[in-house]
């Protein structure tokens, strides 16, 4: 992909992608199975809040790192959300009207996210924005989205611990991750002690506070040792020497970005064979994009916890994996946060034509029970807290860079972003 291409901010209508007759077959499938599609109100107030909202088009904004060491990880969000985008305006667009987007770049820097984020909202009058990636760059936005009463489609699995009345989360909170990936560990595999390393930041820090009060308080099992290390870090010499010292059961990974791949690297260098389990690799991280830098060979055994893999076998998934490699190039991959941020689009779309109008407090009240049929995932339906009911899933990865599923739940997981005993 060409990152100066994707920096560059302007609207588009999702030019270039090529679609052509699958795109049209695929949108229109999906359009059909969103629920709480509603017909165009012959009278509807589409728009009384200035919203950059025309008889023929409404603009929305894309808010992603495509430089700095979070763009390992954001690019395929950015795909995602632009070919759903496409989707929506080949099967007709929404409330009528064609879909353009103005696209910034955050840079990996949580003061720019912030900044952006204000121009999208107060000189582009977006009606959404489909954006951040880490927790440091929601934190930033928000004041923001919800200062100017605008909406955000988070698309990235976090620790939770919030609720905001101007965000959508499509990714999952802790009880559907960390919780759920913590009990595998220790009642399928019997896993005793755990050590916690993660990027320096508010999600693997308060992702592992969650981690140890299970680990500790809940299952009465032991903390090993724990670790954080700046974003970009590449030297990690010194931490997988102490985790050979105190020998863990499972190293519960929360490293992000482009430190994995000096972490992984330097992990099969020191002799560490995943396969061999000893120590277990559970991350809640590394998704089939960052492994797509890393390479499949350096991670070849470890498990993630996640609510999406590109090998899932269902119908929708083949149908979004056939359309995403024919946007993008058949040797492009598609992680968990890149199918979370796909669904973005289609959730506003269901919310904007439920309500008959763009305003924002409109669609607010008709987000709860909204379901998506054709999600990659399965299925997912928005919740009253404004998170998804979805499933949780272990996979464990291949040389080729896939996971195999090995675990899911049977049932859809209610979120629960604050879970008694863990705030």
């Amino acid at each position: 992909m060409d990152t100066t291409d994707q920096a560059a901010s302007g609207r588009s209508f999702g030019k270039g992608l090529g679609l052509k007759k699958s795109l049209m077959t695929l949108a229109a499938s999906v359009m059909l199975a969103t629920s709480a599609q509603a017909a165009v109100p012959a009278t509807a107030e589409v728009n009384t809040t200035g919203l950059a909202v025309t008889d023929d088009t409404v603009t929305v904004g894309i808010l992603h790192s495509i430089t700095g060491t979070m763009a390992i990880s954001e690019i395929g969000s950015v795909q995602a959300e632009k070919l759903a985008i496409d989707q929506i305006n080949a099967s007709g667009g929404v409330l009528g009207r064609q879909i353009e987007f103005v696209q910034e770049d955050g840079a990996s820097d949580w003061p720019t996210f912030a900044e952006k984020s204000r121009k999208l909202l107060r000189q582009d009058n977006v009606a959404a924005i489909f954006g951040a990636w880490t927790s440091a760059s929601r934190k930033a936005v928000l004041p923001v989205i919800e200062q100017y009463n605008g909406m955000l489609y988070y698309p990235t699995f976090y620790e939770g611990l919030e609720q905001s009345p101007n965000v959508v989360y499509t990714g999952q909170e802790a009880t559907q991750q960390i919780l759920a990936s913590i009990d595998w560990a220790a009642e399928t595999k019997g896993a005793k002690s755990f050590y916690l390393l993660g990027s320096d930041y508010i999600w693997p820090r308060t992702s592992n506070k969650i981690a140890r009060k299970h680990i500790e308080d809940k299952l009465g099992l032991k903390v090993s040792g724990e670790e954080y290390y700046p974003l970009g870090h590449t030297q990690f010499n010194s931490v997988i020497n102490k985790i050979k010292l105190r020998k863990p059961d499972v190293i519960f990974a929360s490293v992000v970005g482009g430190s994995n791949v000096a972490f992984y690297k330097q992990m099969k260098a020191a002799g560490i064979d995943f396969t061999d389990e000893k120590p277990l690799l559970l991350t809640i991280s590394v998704t089939e994009d960052e492994i797509r830098g890393i390479g499949g060979e350096n991670v070849d055994g470890i498990y993630a916890s996640m609510k999406y893999f590109q090998s899932l076998d269902n119908p929708n998934n083949k149908e979004f994996v056939a359309a995403f490699k024919e946007a993008y190039g058949d040797d492009m991959v598609i992680g968990d946060v890149t199918q979370a941020a796909y669904l973005g689009p289609w959730l506003w779309k269901a919310a904007v034509e439920k309500a008959g109008s763009f305003d924002i407090d409109k669609i607010r009240e008709e987000f709860a029970g909204i379901e998506f049929t054709k999600a990659p995932e399965g299925y997912v339906r928005i919740h009253e807290n404004h998170h998804l009911w979805s499933k949780t899933r272990i996979g464990q990865a291949q040389p080729d860079g896939q996971y195999k599923v090995v675990y899911e739940t049977e049932e859809l997981m209610e979120p629960d972003p604050f879970p008694e005993g863990y705030q």
